[in-house]
């Protein structure tokens, strides 16, 4: 009886015993995390406070996306040698200083997108313990100015600092004053406007400031020389200059696009510069000593100095990359980047430019730019020595402008067009791109281009060519002479082009004739081994020469055309070399019923009736009347029965079958009688 009783009593015990075995307060690991020996991630789970007893030994914890609203020493034990701690987007409130005295070894703290504006002077009291940290973000924590400095007061340690997408309106002169080691600082898309004078003074080592996304106007007397990337991007900048003195800047990358600059800033001291970003300014001219515009007032005594003749390019001689795209410059000045002599990829897009001008510069000057973007400007033609003085030019991108390709000569005839005149020869109606020896890449697209001369690209060996948008393009023989050896993507989309004759271009491997009037694909495309064919909203029933370059074809696009049901004989041959048809679901075909245009999706089960080949069908009479003969003559035999007609003689030796046996001591059946012969 009492092993009995002491049975009912475990009994009653066990499923207490499992609860508590399968608590979450008390298992190692929760089985939604993915965990190693050194680390855990807890991501997107679901957790609404911090998971105890993860194991020992965790260095790595990543909590993010979760619901966790506080960081209390209670719930953190076991935690001595954790040195990566992401708590990032949860509801994070309240983060106690016993908490964080747990975590000696903390090196990197993410707390973004969280709500440490609540309980602000309790948590930055907390921070104060975080004497090692290292690497911290605290951004979209709704944090004003003097939260900031409350929360970083005391982090000697730190390195790196994110405190973007917060509510920052100016940065107090003492924030960084006990961060002196800081390199990276992140103060993007605050609502930043003032600057205190010093804010940034105890920062010697800092090499990376993002001020971008703020409610800058001005920045005069720039004087932090050991930074090498500054972003101070989309704010409402006027005026940059660097601070006076001798000792040069390790500028790299300047960003000071989407600002309200009137002139190319003065960096005399930048030596280092390598990538300048000016695009989406107010920038009007580049020549030295342009006045500023009279819809412009001048709100800042430092702009006065801007009046004298400068040379704000000077010292710029590492540059190899500058952007000043989105701007107002109406002439295109080569002295201005001649001092540039590092650089390789220029970009004026979207300007007014109508014209380019050489200014005093002597005829040998050259640029050493390699990629020159001009597209969505007014440019109505381009000298000759314009190429001349781009010898490195490599990609060119002039779409969107009004330039006429002109005829090549087949020599180096109009080598001089335009002459030695500082400006385009008042006749030019055209634009040499024959004779450009290092270009390879070139866009004319929407130039409204309404006729492609002979040999316009002659002995300039073109790698890509995007000639699209030209609309109702006229593309003669030989238009595209020169590129058979050379031409690897062509692009003619959208140019309503009823025809189009292309050279045997041997090297072809991609082309784009979507958006035209096609019915038949262009003459002398058999050549090219084609891997990428774009036919999309053309006129084409059929595809004719397929079978010439279906051993190359990778992927051939064709909606939109009216195919013909029943000559789809071209897509077996595609699907039988492996080639990829996308868009195969939205292509459709045309078939006739009833005297009637019927248009089906192209499926793999063709629901149409297709006309039988010229001929057809006379045949078919003419077999079905035989054998309606052989029938009638084959009956007649039959009804005969028993008499041998001699017509009939030659059937019956014909007739296929199997004859049965007669029974073993019995012989033939019996004959019918004549009599009962029916005659016909």
């Amino acid at each position: 009886m009492l092993w009995a009783a002491r049975g009912w009593f475990l009994l009653w015990l066990l499923p207490s015993i499992l609860r508590a075995r399968a608590s979450p307060e008390t298992r190692p690991s929760s089985p939604l995390c993915q965990q190693s020996p050194t680390k855990v991630s807890c991501k997107g789970v679901g957790l609404q406070k911090f998971p105890k007893e993860l194991g020992q030994g965790i260095k790595y914890l990543e909590l993010s996306n979760n619901f966790i609203q506080n960081l209390s020493g209670s719930n953190m034990p076991g935690f001595g040698q954790l040195e990566y701690l992401d708590v990032c987007s949860n509801q994070l409130e309240s983060v106690s200083a016993t908490a964080l005295a747990e975590l000696p070894r903390l090196r990197s703290l993410l707390l973004g997108s969280n709500h440490l504006d609540r309980n602000y002077l309790a948590n930055g009291e907390a921070f104060h313990l975080l004497r090692n940290i290292e690497v911290l973000d605290l951004s979209v924590n709704n944090l004003e100015s003097h939260m900031a400095s409350w929360y970083i007061s005391n982090l000697t340690s730190l390195r790196v600092l994110d405190l973007s997408g917060n509510t920052m309106t100016k940065l107090l002169a003492g924030t960084f004053r006990n961060s002196p080691r800081l390199r990276q600082l992140d103060l993007s898309n605050n609502y930043i406007m003032e600057i205190q004078e010093g804010a940034f003074e105890p920062l010697e080592e800092l090499e990376v400031l993002n001020l971008a996304l703020n409610s800058l106007h001005c920045i005069s007397g720039f004087s932090l020389t050991q930074l090498q990337v500054l972003n101070l991007s989309h704010n409402a900048l006027e005026l940059f200059s660097e601070e006076e003195g001798a000792e040069p800047y390790l500028l790299r990358v300047l960003d000071l696009s989407h600002n309200r600059l009137l002139y190319f800033p003065e960096l005399p001291r930048a030596h280092d510069l390598t990538h300048l970003n000016l695009s989406n300014n107010l920038i009007a001219s580049l020549l030295p000593g342009s006045l500023h515009p009279r819809e412009f007032v001048l709100p800042y005594k430092e702009m006065q100095r801007f009046n004298r003749t400068v040379h704000p390019v000077a010292a710029l001689t590492h540059v190899a990359d500058l952007d000043l795209s989105n701007n107002r410059l109406e002439l295109f000045p080569f002295s201005f980047f001649h001092s540039l002599g590092s650089l390789h990829s220029l970009s004026l897009a979207r300007n007014c430019l109508q014209d380019v001008a050489r200014e005093s510069v002597t005829n040998g000057t050259e640029l050493s730019v390699r990629s020159l973007d001009l597209h969505s400007n007014a440019l109505r033609v381009l000298p000759r020595w314009f190429f001349d003085s781009l010898p490195h030019l490599e990609s060119m991108d002039l779409g969107s402008n009004s330039l006429q390709p002109c005829e090549s000569q087949g020599s180096d005839q109009g080598r001089d067009l335009g002459g030695d005149s500082h400006t385009s020869a008042p006749g030019d109606t055209c634009t040499p791109f024959y004779n450009v020896p290092r270009l390879k890449h070139l866009s004319l697209s929407k130039n409204n281009i309404s006729r492609l001369q002979p040999r316009a690209f002659n002995r300039t060996p073109l790698l890509s060519l995007d000639l699209s948008g030209n609309r109702h393009l006229s593309m003669p023989t030989g238009a595209l002479a020169g590129l058979e050896l050379s031409l690897q993507e062509l692009s003619l989309r959208d140019n309503r082009m009823d025809e189009a004759a292309l050279p045997c271009l041997g090297t072809l491997r991609v082309l784009d004739l979507s958006g035209n009037h096609l019915s038949l694909l262009p003459t002398g495309l058999s050549c090219s081994p084609l891997e990428s064919l774009d036919l999309r909203n053309n006129n084409l029933q059929a595809l004719g020469t397929v079978r010439s370059w279906s051993h190359s074809l990778r992927a051939v696009s064709v909606a939109g055309n009216p195919w013909s049901c029943c000559s789809l004989g071209w897509l077996d041959t595609l699907r039988a070399a492996g080639v990829a048809v996308p868009d195969l679901r939205q292509a459709r075909c045309i078939f006739q019923e009833h005297g009637r245009n019927i248009s089906s999706r192209i499926t793999g089960a063709p629901q149409w009736i297709c006309p039988q080949p010229e001929g057809a069908a006379s045949l078919a009479l003419l077999v079905a009347l035989m054998g309606l003969s052989l029938l009638g003559a084959w009956a007649f035999c039959l009804l005969r029965k028993g008499r041998k007609a001699p017509g009939c003689a030659g059937l019956e030796s014909n007739r296929v079958g199997v004859s049965q046996p007669h029974p073993k001591g019995q012989g033939p059946a019996e004959e019918r009688p004549p009599d009962s012969i029916t005659k016909v």
